[in-house]
Formats: C-alpha cells, sequence, structure tokens
C-alpha cells in the first residue's frame, strides 16, 4: 500500500514572495533619439523641437518607455525633459537609461508601495526563478523591507533555499 505524499511546504507558514507576480504588463520600449540628432551626433534645437512635434505618440500609449542615445553624442537634459513632456499621460512610465534601469525603476515603486504586514513573525522565501525580467535591485530592496517584520528570509525555492537572516530570539 503506498502511502499518501504529503506536501509539508504547503502546510507550513512558510510565505513565498514572487516578484514576478508584481510584474506590470505593458509594452517596454527603448527610445533612442540618435536619429534626431544631426549626423547623430549634435542637437540642433531647432530641428530637434521638429522632430519632437511631428512625432506620433499615441504609439506609446500604456508603455513603459526608456529614453537614450545610442551614440557619443553629448545631450542636454532639457532634450529628455522636452520628449519626457510628450509621453505623460500616454506612457506609463518614461525615465532616461537602459531597460534594466527602467525595470528597477518599476519595481522600485512597487516594493514601496508593497504592504509587507502579513509576513510579520513568519518565515519568508523571495522566489528566485522568474520568466519575466525582474531585476536584482528588486531583490535587494524587498530583503530590507522584510528585514525589520519577518522571522526569517530565504532566496529561492522551498526546496533548496538559501538563508539571508534569522531574527535572533531574545
Amino acid at each position: 500500500m503506498a502511502e499518501e505524499i504529503v506536501n509539508r511546504v504547503a502546510k507550513s507558514k512558510l510565505k513565498v514572495i514572487d516578484l514576478e507576480d508584481f510584474y506590470p504588463e505593458g509594452k517596454r520600449i527603448l527610445f533612442d533619439i540618435k536619429d534626431w540628432l544631426f549626423e547623430g551626433l549634435v542637437l540642433r534645437e531647432k530641428d530637434f523641437r521638429a522632430s519632437v512635434s511631428a512625432h506620433n505618440w499615441s504609439q506609446y500609449r500604456d508603455c513603459y518607455v526608456a529614453l537614450y542615445c545610442s551614440t557619443d553624442a553629448i545631450v542636454p537634459d532639457w532634450a529628455y525633459m522636452l520628449i519626457s513632456m510628450q509621453l505623460q499621460g500616454v506612457a506609463q512610465l518614461t525615465v532616461i537609461g537602459s531597460l534594466e534601469h527602467l525595470e528597477s525603476i518599476v519595481y522600485t515603486s512597487i516594493i514601496s508601495n508593497l504592504d509587507v504586514s502579513i509576513y510579520q513573525d513568519m518565515p519568508v522565501i523571495i522566489k528566485g526563478c522568474a520568466h519575466k525580467p525582474v531585476p536584482s535591485n528588486a531583490l535587494v530592496l524587498l530583503s530590507q523591507k522584510l528585514k525589520p517584520i519577518a522571522k526569517s528570509i530565504m532566496f529561492g525555492e522551498a526546496c533548496s533555499s538559501v538563508p539571508l537572516f534569522k531574527r535572533k530570539k531574545m
């Protein structure tokens, strides 16, 4: 007679946090401004403003946009600000930098607004594997937010986790 398989992890008080569950839907776009520069290197204000005015901004509706320049041009801050003004109210979020930087900023906001009170005095595993781009910075921010309240913090999966923190008994 076969013994019944019991999932002890499911029956334990262990709480698993998968940051992938908080990943906001929306297309991520890396917006290169080099095509709006003279020979890809020089920003001519009149021409740049004309390009910004003529561009179809509605295509970025509900997207997350990272602005950057792929050439070695010196781009004044106001140029990125001008583009961001067009994207305000259209895109979900606009930043200057890479897609990795964009995801880091997205997750910083998510974690700062995350209610972690349900993890009070609980053992917690922060899940490690993800199919969506969860930045390492998000894992660090989450572990720092949990440390004051969690009983213990581990990283990985329930079957093979790495202990990170355990509150000392008083």
